[in-house]
């Protein structure tokens, strides 16, 4: 199909900007033709400059989590940015959310916002170096903490789907103090705590794992780390961008039971505005300027507006007793409808689910970390996206991400999704 007017609108993007998109996925690499261009959204849609209306699946990659334009953060910016929209200066809304974000998620006293996902795992990392005065840290193949250096040795999602796993620009010096693992597998983990004895700071982990698609940790996988890091005195971080606020109030840690000694936040926490953060309790968080040595900053950190929206999205999810039970009705209601529509077309595929947060990965064995993910069909997936496309279904542009539900969808728009699969499927 195509979509006149987003074409135009990329021939022109690419004359100023480097593939005519801001972040590598929007290119349509993985897919195949060109990117939607989006005009506006409200609720579960998105209505692009083609004039066609969409239900939205990505949802920003997870902030929409009660919508787009929802009111209620909509007059809470709208209000702030007339007041003002940066100072560079303390303003009393940030103590608000921040006392807000220690009463909801387990293990923290302190929190420090910075402006984005990527900002937030960077400083969770110097501070661990700074605090355990190590410097290696442990990831995992297909975990996706953005583009700091540190995180760019097999790295999923984005990364993956461009092609280029390991960046240039990433020195040999930094990529030595990575260490990799398969997630999933604590063998491995274990391993190389005893080939680098007191020589790791953290481990940094997506503890619901969202950049190879869904992929849940598997029962125990959490606690062994924890156990891990506890008997190499090593610092856990979760990486709860995705999963923080959106799983639970309280994010894997109170999902999993399992205490993480730092987490990062981002998506939720903003309600959709550029925003980040990171967390700890009083002993690591001391250690941050200007209590301490580790330094960290940032002129935007804390802006009014993004303030004032992550506020108002917090104060509804803390208040809202039913949603994660709505949230997690409504992606069970998707699973079954998907599984049945592609086993009734006979299409090989696997389905993993955390919360409000689904895969549909085109692989026959269960996928459990970046190698299983990686077995998927991708020209299996190319065809799907463009059918549910063609349908007026937006889907991620990349058989390595996670769908994300909203509570704006509506059962009708569930039904709408499944009775497009079912017609794709068929084509498969």
């Amino acid at each position: 199909m195509i979509y006149k007017r987003s074409s135009a609108l990329f021939v022109e993007a690419q004359t100023v900007i480097p593939g005519g998109v801001n972040s590598p996925v929007r290119a349509f690499k993985s897919v195949g033709g060109d990117p939607i261009f989006v005009k506006e959204a409200k609720g579960a849609y998105l209505y692009d400059e083609d004039g066609r209306t969409l239900i939205d699946y990505i949802n920003s990659w997870g902030p929409m989590i009660l919508g787009h334009a929802y009111q209620p953060v909509v007059d809470a910016v709208v209000s702030k940015a007339q007041k003002g929209t940066s100072f560079g200066m303390p303003t009393e809304i940030e103590t608000d959310i921040a006392r807000l974000a220690i009463e909801m998620v387990p293990g923290i006293d302190k929190i420090r916002f910075v402006n984005s996902g990527t900002e937030a795992c960077m400083s969770a990392i110097r501070l661990a170096r700074g605090f355990t005065n190590r410097e290696k840290i442990i990831k995992f193949s297909g975990c996706y903490h953005g583009h700091s250096d540190s995180f760019l040795i097999q790295a999923g999602s984005g990364a993956v789907t461009f092609g280029t796993p390991n960046s240039p620009g990433v020195t040999e010096g930094t990529a030595k103090d990575t260490l990799l693992a398969d997630y999933n597998n604590l063998d491995q983990i274990e391993a190389l705590f005893n080939a680098n004895p007191n020589e790791i700071a953290a481990i940094i982990v997506e503890p619901v794992a969202g950049n190879m698609g869904c992929i849940p940790p598997k029962n125990g996988f959490l606690e062994g780390l924890r156990s891990l890091c506890d008997q190499h005195n090593t610092l856990l971080i979760f990486d709860e961008v995705m999963t923080g606020f959106r799983l639970a109030k309280g994010g894997v840690q109170e999902l999993k039971n399992v205490k993480a000694d730092i987490v990062t936040f981002g998506k939720v926490i903003g309600g959709g505005l550029p925003v980040g953060a990171f967390a700890a309790r009083d002993e690591i968080m001391n250690h941050l300027a200007p209590l301490g040595p580790v330094y960290q900053a940032g002129t935007l950190s804390g802006n009014p507006l993004a303030m004032a929206a992550g506020l108002a999205m917090l104060t509804e999810i803390n208040t809202d007793k039913d949603l994660f039970k709505r949230l997690e009705e409504k992606t069970a209601y998707l699973h079954k409808g998907i599984e049945l529509a592609l086993n009734r077309h006979g299409v090989v595929h696997t389905i993993n689910r955390v919360g409000s947060m689904i895969s549909v990965h085109f692989a026959e064995e269960e996928v459990v970390d970046f190698k299983t993910a990686a077995l998927g069909d991708n020209d299996t997936f190319k065809k799907f996206f463009h059918g549910l496309l063609a349908e007026g279904i937006y889907i991620a542009p990349s058989a390595y991400e996670t769908w994300f539900i909203t509570d704006a969808l509506t059962y009708e728009d569930l039904d709408t999704t499944i009775n497009a699969v079912q017609k794709v499927a068929s084509t498969l």
